[in-house]
């Protein structure tokens, strides 16, 4: 506020006047001499400088070392001024060391602290809590603050301001205002002026050195407790102290001192009230007692002398005090954070131990209130009303208000007050620890000032102290010394109770203990000193002595007074809530912001819960996950398990409603309790979320438990009731009391309300989203994310939805792909719990893990939860994180009529399959009980070991009597291993196993295994502590767990994820081992297959490079025939490499168990790979060496008409070079000679003849067929690649006799329906045999480089007629018609026609002479120019090597390129870059998109010739469209590679022959063959050319400079479009990625025609496709009618529909029975809906019906819902099924890209 007017002066005089009321005006005149200022505060607040009067120029923290107070004079006054200006900012080392300086040489008289003026911040207040840090409590009595201005008039403002600062109210409101520059001498006259009236106030009395040192000497106590403990400026946070270590600590009740912290953790954390009571281990000197010095007493003398001796012996002994116990609790107290502290306190409660209440900062003594850490504590307890009717009560305890009773002392007294406390809570617990407890010590330093606080809670019975619940506060240390914290818990108790020595009226407590007297408050006194009883000495006061009194009979006493108080303080409740109100203390909630507005959130989502009742929450505020989900998850399970027929448009309608029902789902709008949650979590950051989210569950179960505690008690009366009218005979009345039970459980299940439920709300929203796809509000992709953040932050997510028993697998994968995203694919070790209801599951894992399941009253386990345990580094060399599986009770009566068998089963099942360990639960020693979970879980492992997982699993029996007894143990194992080996029996009859005993099931070792433990609770609730030794039990668990898990890698995240879905699928489909099996072995399989994918390259592109090599010396001739060992040799390098790779893929594969059935045939498979690319190596280089003479001939030819042009033009050029070097002369009279020349040569050669490939098949064919008949059938042959059957292509074979099979047989063939599926599938394996074989053998003709001759036709057609001829003989009973043999071979050679006739012309153009010397032209003409110019012979010879090498480099890059490029496609072309489901998920996109039938049938039914055409296609368009960018830099450096290697044979060949002094003839061999390995180049290339060099310098010179232009020519014609053209046959990219990618099966579905994705040929195990197609495509239609099918083979196979294989009728579930191609396919039963067959059928129906003859009507129409789906629908679907998942992980700055 600005208050014009008004003089600066008069301002603060005003100001003086009305917050200054300690200052005495009387003094204002007296001189201040000689008194020393301290000046703090920030820089910023002042401006130093020459006329600056107090500090002067001096910068502040200029030379720490050398400070010295700066002497100043004002008025007569003679101050030295300290200048301790940002000295907060300095280490507290350093400070220390500065400040005992000072002190020691100076008594400061006041510390002025300079503010900036203007609302104080919060470093103005950190600026005074490091003044009493550092100087102590007392310092306040010396402050000032100063307040600096820049202008004169923001001082007006600061009077109504500054009133009520908290800041100046704690320096007893004394402040001063001047301006920054403190020039004024009027203002520092003020100042000096209230200085001394500060100074006569404090009786003139100044800060001292005594004071800082003895300040000094508690700090240095203190710290060197927190260094003995290793806690000095460290903060422990919950994150860490809860990681799993590998070295779980020793349960000793002793430990070394550095391990105090650590072991009270691991101990508290267990719930080990003995955690309080580890002794520190002594040091063997300290443990080390003298000998005697003599065995004997001669006299008595002796004898008390020895005494004496021993006596001094012990005063010079020094050993330092153990650190007190409490001393290690408020250590890690205040050094934790605050999720830490809550957790501590928490565990403290649970321990039944006092909790703190005020803490006083040790340094600063500053009291703190720990509200936070009480919230999650709730206390229960029962209590009889007015009727004598036993009450129930759970409640909050922050919100309880109960009485409270205060305990304090005055002065030192001899009895412990905390002991006495004992005894009235519980007197077989030290609640409040004591000087008489274990471990106790005289060096306590850390409790004193601290408040605790306890309850005690009646259980309802007569022998309870108290009959409500009573708080007990217990202020430690001196009452007189901890004023604040006496007045605080005086004012808010029932009931105060003090500890005196005696009554003294001197004593400086007596004046407070006179106002506690008058006060109204009841009061007791307990004296030391007196020893009388119990007497009241008024109304509400009471007296009680201590000395030499029985500590019973005091109790008794105390309880009997306190007892008649409690009524008196009815209106004087307690609640802890209230302790926020006090102004004095700092509340941890409102200091810490992040906790404070997480609260505020959390409290306005709760505002809008509170609008409706409790049973109404979820019905208003989460209703995805209400009626629609519930009717979602029953339609997803009548879908999977099918009653009777069902067919596709019976299964189509149910999706259809499934669909309906999530889209109605999606359709209702989000609460606003569910936005407002999703807002705060989206937009805040972790530690703000994990407070929220904290606050949101303290606050709903709050809200919550009172009215569940009221619905369990109705339930628990129902119940009884219940069972009381079961055994009578009154149904009606039974039948209304289950009624009414259904209700209450209804309501029960309404009630319950938590942030499990909130989660699962956000599930559903996002699984309605994503089934529809439709966006709301446009936060649905983040939901994932938001979870994910949640379960890193240590939340539990649900994993199984308890109330509608099922999985929302959808909901789960996203979130499990967020996790990956977000932590990268960590493995994780994942550990599950069975058990009955309520016995103790969740209490054992939270006591285990510090984990946070629901376990208070009335929140049992629903369904399944997972929660991330987090590990130290060192076991992260195993795995990265535990994840715990926390599971529903089995056999839950609260809800009968969803528990039942299957259910249970269900569930056991589940998270068996899901854990590496499994802990099975057994609670006390019901051997009913004890049968049904056994037969359960012995069911769940035996499933496991059918499908070939194997989990690990102990049993833990809870609530064992005595644990501790040996034989009875070994016994109770004994029973428990028979038990098991029965239910095994039992159950391997219900899975139709062998299985017969329980070590048949599973790797189990009874004596270790099993583990037994004690009663939880040490005496009887609520008010008895957890028993001892079920925590050592927790502790011994846990060390069995760790040292199995470390025996396991775990399994990756994106594993866990494959293993949730295939788990829930199995259990869907309710043919568990079958469903799962196959599943499971399938998605182990297909990893197997791409890692075998790799081998199989690497195997593949080493021997290319083999053969390339080997290739080029045959063809150089510098080397012999070539021999098979030495191909082996080389290969072997390789095989050994791949072999090791495979070793170690087996070894450490998470699915190593089921993997390792296959790995005896994939090390088959690896070495049958080896030595067929081995065979087909030789095969290709005896070709090739056999072919060499041939192409000789050839080639001789050539070399002889260009060497005959060489020589010629090399006449003419010496003719010509005397006349004329003109070019215009030269030109002409060159193109005359080579025109007469190559008229010469072309008539002296024969020419070569166009072919015509389908002209000579016709022609030997109808030489092999002369008749009429036949030759029309050439010329109206079919495509035998098209025909949907070959019954017409067939006869039967004749027999003898006339009887009614051979008249059957004999219509048969009249009507073609001689075939069945089966034959069908034999002739289809024969047809694509014999193309593969005759496609491999046109290859080798290698028609390019040796021509064609008819007999390569012949050769081919002779061997389709041997192999037809092969196959008649053997068993079969049919015989083929010429027809198929001629349409045969037409579709093969129409096939290869372009094949033929592309290579013919290659030969043509290398070998045709006049074709082939037109392209020499250019070159011939550059040496003529050469010749006539006079060049030597030398540098002739070496143009005409590099114009030889050109055609020779060419093909070598080429061929290089096209080998590499094969690499870089199989890795970056999306189409081709993966398994063979990934390319037939392209291929069946192109078909939809361009929408062409025909291509469609070719696909269906000749698939491994259309994923060829599919591979060329691809890889031509891969080579256009990255040309410039991959294919060009790889010719180019190909090309370079190669000028270097032949530079560098030319400079070596040089070498060699001017070492040894040979001839050209020397050079030459050297020259070619050092390049043997790499190009096509010998010496007869230069057969007949002169070789007169005699300048070996020259020629490699000559090269040098030549080369690179003949490098750039061959670079010019590099391009897209040539770029096919030049590669040859057998060297082309995509015959490479053929031969790579369609070495696998292509045997076909005999239902639908899907083909068998097993990436490997002639596999040893089953057939199988990931998704089957509609049967009719293949013409698959219903008996008796030409109704199509409409029907998926996954979807038959769930029912007992029949199809006819061979004249027998089979049922579809039972289809392998029909033998045959049909025995050797696994159909899973698969409900997973892929539209692209539907829409295909729909696209193409009329299409369909014309191909087939036949029509989708009556059983067979086509469902309306699949007319639905557009082509965009279809082709997405292929992307949601066909693809691997790509999952993105950013990890150090880094993105990693991981394919499955």
């Amino acid at each position: 506020m600005n208050r014009k007017g008004r003089s600066s002066k008069t301002a603060n005089m005003n100001v003086d006047s009305e917050l200054s009321g300690s200052v005495d005006s009387s003094h204002m005149d007296q001189k201040v001499s000689n008194k020393t200022f301290a000046l703090f505060g920030n820089s910023t607040s002042v401006q130093f400088g020459n006329d600056n009067i107090l500090l002067g120029e001096e910068p502040p923290l200029k030379d720490v070392e050398l400070i010295k107070p700066l002497k100043i004079k004002i008025s007569d006054h003679h101050i030295s001024v300290i200048n301790m200006i940002d000295f907060t900012k300095l280490p507290m080392g350093s400070v220390d060391y500065l400040i005992g300086q000072l002190m020691h040489e100076n008594e400061i008289s006041v510390f002025i602290y300079v503010v900036r003026l203007g609302q104080l911040t919060d470093a103005d207040k950190m600026g005074l809590e490091w003044l009493q840090k550092v100087f102590g409590d007392r310092v306040f009595q010396f402050v000032i603050i100063l307040f600096t201005y820049e202008r004169e008039e923001e001082s007006d403002t600061i009077i109504d301001d500054l009133k009520g600062n908290q800041l100046v109210k704690k320096c007893g409101g004394r402040y001063h205002t001047c301006n920054k520059t403190m020039n004024n001498q009027s203002e520092m006259r003020g100042l000096v002026s209230k200085t001394e009236s500060l100074f006569n106030g404090n009786k003139e009395q100044c800060y001292t050195e005594e004071m800082f040192n003895t300040l000094g000497q508690s700090r240095e106590n203190l710290r060197k407790v927190f260094n003995r403990l290793h806690m000095y400026d460290s903060k422990l946070r919950s994150a860490d102290v809860l990681q799993v270590t590998e070295h779980v600590l020793e349960s000793d009740e002793s430990c070394a001192e550095e391990e105090l912290v650590k072991n009270y953790l691991q101990k508290l954390m267990m719930m080990n009230y003995r955690a309080r009571y580890i002794k520190r281990q002594e040091n063997k000197k300290q443990h080390h007692t003298q000998p005697a010095n003599n065995d004997s007493l001669e006299d008595e003398g002796d004898f008390f002398d020895m005494f004496k001796e021993m006596n001094l012996s012990n005063k010079g002994t020094s050993k330092s005090d153990p650190v007190h116990p409490m001393d290690v609790q408020m250590a890690v107290f205040h050094c934790a954070d605050s999720f830490l502290k809550q957790l501590m306190v928490t565990k403290l409660s649970q321990c039944q131990f006092a909790l703190p209440l005020l803490v006083p900062d040790p340094f600063s003594q500053k009291i703190l209130c720990p509200l936070w850490t009480f919230r999650q504590i709730n206390k229960s307890w029962k209590m009889r009303n007015p009727d004598n009717e036993i009450i129930s009560k759970v409640q909050p305890v922050c919100k309880a208000k109960t009485p409270m009773v205060s305990f304090f002392r005055f002065g030192s007294v001899s009895s412990s007050k905390s002991q006495l406390m004992n005894s009235l809570i519980n007197e077989k617990h030290n609640t409040f620890f004591n000087r008489n407890c274990q471990c106790s010590s005289k060096a306590r330093l850390l409790m004193d000032g601290v408040v605790e606080i306890a309850w005690f809670c009646p259980s309802g019975k007569n022998t309870d102290t108290f009959n409500v619940c009573v708080a007990f506060c217990n202020l430690h240390g001196d009452a007189g010394a901890n004023e604040e914290q006496l007045e605080i818990i005086t004012k808010m108790s029932s009931v105060n109770v003090v500890l005196l020595q005696q009554l003294d009226k001197n004593d400086r407590s007596a004046t407070t203990i006179q106002k506690l007297y008058r006060d109204d408050k009841p009061l007791i006194f307990l004296f030391n000193e007196d020893d009388s009883a119990v007497s009241q000495m008024r109304k509400g006061k009471y007296k009680i002595g201590l000395k030499d009194r029985n500590q019973s009979d005091v109790s008794e006493e105390l309880k009997r007074a306190i007892n008649d108080c409690l009524p008196y303080a009815a209106s004087a409740m307690f609640r802890l809530e209230d302790l926020s109100k006090h102004s004095n203390i700092r509340v941890d909630e409102e200091d810490d912001e992040d906790c404070k507005r997480g609260k505020e959130v959390a409290q306005e989502m709760m505002k809008i819960l509170k609008k409706k009742p409790l049973t109404e929450f979820k019905k208003s505020f989460l209703p995805h996950q209400g009626k629609l989900w519930h009717q979602w998850c029953q339609k997803n399970k009548e879908l999977h398990r099918p009653e009777g027929k069902e067919t596709e448009l019976v299964i189509s309608r149910k999706r259809t409603e499934m669909k309906k029902t999530r889209e109605e789902q999606h359709g209702i709008p989000i609460s606003d309790f569910i936005g407002l949650f999703m807002k705060q979590i989206n937009s805040c950051d972790a530690n703000l979320n994990v407070y929220f989210l904290k606050w949101l569950s303290i606050h709903l179960d709050e809200y919550t438990s009172a009215d569940l505690s009221a619905l369990h008690h109705k339930y628990d009366e129902k119940w009884s009731a219940v069972l009381e009218l079961k055994g009578k005979d009154e149904s009606e009345k039974l039948k209304d009391a289950q009624t009414e039970l259904d209700r209450i459980s209804k309501e029960l299940q309404s009630a319950t309300f938590g942030l499990e439920h909130i989660m699962r709300e956000i599930g559903q929203i996002y699984e309605s989203w994503a089934s529809v796809k439709e966006n709301k509000e446009g936060i649905q992709p983040s939901l994932p994310g938001l979870a994910a953040e949640m379960m890193i932050s240590g939340f539990p997510l649900e994993l199984m939805d308890g109330d509608a028993a099922h999985v929302p697998v959808t909901w789960i994968t996203a979130v499990l792909d967020e996790l990956i995203q977000k932590l990268g694919d960590r493995r994780v070790f994942v550990m599950s719990v069975l058990g009955i209801q309520s016995s103790g599951k969740s209490t054992l894992l939270n006591a285990m893990f510090g984990l946070q399941f629901a376990v208070s009253a009335g929140r049992c386990t629903r369904g399944a939860f997972m929660q991330l345990v987090r590990v130290s580094e060192e076991m992260k060399k195993h795995f990265d994180y535990i994840l715990v599986v926390d599971t529903e009770g089995l056999r839950d009566a609260e809800l009968a009529e969803r528990s039942t068998r299957h259910h249970d089963n269900e569930l056991a099942t589940f998270v068996v399959g899901l854990g590496n360990l499994t802990l099975i639960n057994i609670f006390g020693e019901n051997s009913s009980e004890i049968q049904d979970i056994l037969q359960i879980v012995v069911q769940a492992f035996l499933r496991m070991k059918m499908v070939k997982l194997n989990p690990r699993c102990m049993f833990v029996h809870q609530n064992v009597s005595d644990v501790t007894a040996g034989e009875k143990n070994m016994e109770g194992r004994r029973r428990l291993l028979q038990k098991l080996d029965e239910m095994t029996k039992l159950a391997a009859k219900e899975e139709v196993n062998d299985a017969e005993c329980f070590r048949d099931v599973i790797n189990f070792d009874v004596r270790n295994d099993v583990k037994y433990f004690a009663h939880l609770w040490e005496g009887n609730p609520p008010m008895s502590p957890p028993n001892p030794t079920y925590c050592e039990n927790i502790q011994e668990l846990k060390e069995a767990i760790i040292s199995q898990a470390l025996k396991s890698n775990g399994m990756s995240l994106i594993h866990l994820r494959e293993r949730i879905h295939d788990l829930w699928e199995a259990l869907l489909n309710e043919r568990f081992v079958f469903s799962f099996k196959n599943s499971l072995e399938i998605s182990t399989y297909r990893r197997l297959e791409a890692e075998y994918s790799k081998w199989t390259w690497i195997l593949r592109s080493a021997m290319m490079k083999i053969e390339n090599k080997l290739q080029n010396q045959i063809e150089n001739e510098a080397t012999h025939e070539p021999e098979q060992r030495d191909l082996q040799r080389e290969l072997n390098v390789t095989g050994e490499e791949v072999k090791k790779s495979m070793s170690e893929f087996f070894g450490k594969d998470t699915d190593r168990d089921i993997m390792i059935q296959w790995k005896e045939s994939f090390d088959i498979k690896i070495k049958e790979l080896q030595e067929s690319i081995l065979r087909e190596t030789m095969r290709k280089l005896n070709q090739i060496f056999h072919q060499r003479d041939l192409k000789k001939k050839i080639d001789a030819q050539k070399t002889h008409h260009e060497n005959t042009l060489l020589e010629k033009s090399k006449e003419l050029a010496i003719k010509l070079r005397d006349r004329t070097s003109d070019e215009e002369t030269l030109k002409p009279e060159f193109d005359l000679f080579w025109e007469e020349c190559v008229k010469k040569i072309s008539r002296d050669s024969l020419p070569i003849k166009d072919i015509d490939i389908l002209r000579d098949v016709n022609e030997i064919l109808s030489q092999i067929y002369e008749s009429v008949t036949v030759k029309a059938c050439i010329e109206n042959s079919n495509n035998v690649f098209f025909v949907p059957t070959y019954s017409c292509y067939v006869k039967l074979k004749k027999s003898s006799g006339n009887t009614v099979k051979n008249v059957c047989t004999a219509a048969k063939e009249k009507f073609g329906s001689i075939l069945s599926k089966e034959d069908e599938a034999q002739i289809g394996d024969l047809f694509t045999d014999v193309i593969q074989q005759t496609e491999k053998m046109i290859r080798s003709l290698n028609i390019s480089k040796m021509g064609y001759t008819i007999s390569c036709i012949q050769h081919l057609i002779d061997y389709v007629k041997t192999r037809i001829t092969e196959y008649e003989k053997g068993p079969v009973k049919y015989v083929f018609k010429n027809e198929f043999f001629i349409d045969l071979v037409l579709s093969i050679f129409k096939r290869a026609n372009k094949l033929f006739t592309d290579q013919h012309r290659m030969f043509i153009e290398a070998n045709d002479p006049v074709l082939y010397l037109m392209k020499k032209r250019g070159e011939y003409y550059s040496i003529f120019q050469k010749y006539c110019q006079g060049a030597t012979s030398t540098a002739i010879f070496a143009e005409i090597i590099c114009q030889k090498l050109k055609e020779p480099i060419e093909r070598s890059v080429y061929k290089h390129t096209a080998r590499d490029l094969a690499d870089e496609i199989r890795i970056n072309c999306p189409s081709l870059n993966e398994n063979r489901s990934n390319m037939e998920k392209h291929i069946m996109k192109r078909l939809a998109e361009e929408e062409n039938f025909s291509a469609f049938i070719d696909y269906i039914y000749n698939p491994r010739d259309h994923f060829k055409d599919f591979i060329r296609d691809e890889v031509s368009q891969y080579i256009r469209d990255e040309f410039g960018i991959s294919v060009q830099p790889k010719l180019d450096e190909n090309l370079k590679v190669l000028q270097q290697t032949i530079m560098a044979a030319a400079h070596e060949s040089t070498e060699l022959v001017q070492v040894n002094r040979g001839d050209v003839d020397l050079w030459l061999k050297s020259f070619v063959e050092k390049l043997s390995d790499v190009l096509i180049f010998s010496v007869n290339d230069l057969s007949g050319v002169t070789l007169d060099v005699v300048d070996f310098k020259l020629l490699e010179d000559v090269i040098r400079t030549e080369l690179p232009s003949v490098m750039s020519l061959i670079s010019k014609e590099f391009s897209a479009e040539t770029f096919d053209i030049k590669l040859d046959v057998n060297s082309r990219t995509d015959e490479i990625l053929i031969d790579h990618l369609c070495q696998c099966c292509w045997v076909q579905c005999p239902f639908c025609k899907a083909i068998c994705t097993n990436a490997i040929d002639k596999h040893d195990n089953d057939h199988s496709v990931p998704f089957h197609r509609v049967n009719g495509i293949n013409g698959f239609y219903n008996e008796k009618t030409t109704n199509l099918c409409t029907d998926f083979c996954s979807t038959l196979v769930l029912n007992s529909e029949r199809f006819k294989s061979s004249n027998k009728w089979i049922a579809f579930n039972d289809y392998r029975r029909a033998g045959g191609v049909y025995a050797k396919w696994s159909i899973n039963p698969d409900l997973s809906e892929l539209p692209y067959w539907k829409w295909f059928v729909c696209k193409f129906q009329e299409d369909l019906e014309m191909y087939h003859g036949k029509t989708f009507q009556g059983d067979g129409e086509i469902p309306f819902e699949w007319r639905q789906y557009t082509k965009q629908d279809a082709i997405e679907s292929l992307d949601e099924y066909h693809s691997p998942k790509q999952i993105i992980i950013r990890e150090n700055n880094k993105v990693y890209v991981i394919r499955e």
